[in-house]
């Protein structure tokens, strides 16, 4: 099974606004973030999600979070 690469061992702290946003899944994207197309190459497809409101959140960039996209403190484990 592909396992996706680990863009970073910490969370990426960041305000998101209300709104669709995509997660990258597969860890190849630029900024380890958010979907930019990469997972093209790859068996991953990005997570889309809903933010309800503008909001500070962590979003995982070790892609082994439990809670995704959100961090749950996998990379700590890594």
């Amino acid at each position: 099974m592909d396992k996706p690469k680990i863009a970073a061992n910490h969370s990426n702290v960041c305000e998101l606004a209300l709104g669709t946003h995509y997660w990258c899944a597969c860890g190849h994207s630029a900024n380890g973030s958010f979907c930019d197309g990469s997972h093209k190459t790859t068996p991953f497809t990005p997570l889309k999600f809903e933010m309800t409101e503008t909001k500070t959140v962590a979003i995982c960039q070790c892609k082994q979070t439990k809670t995704p996209p959100f961090c749950d403190g996998s990379h700590k484990m890594l």
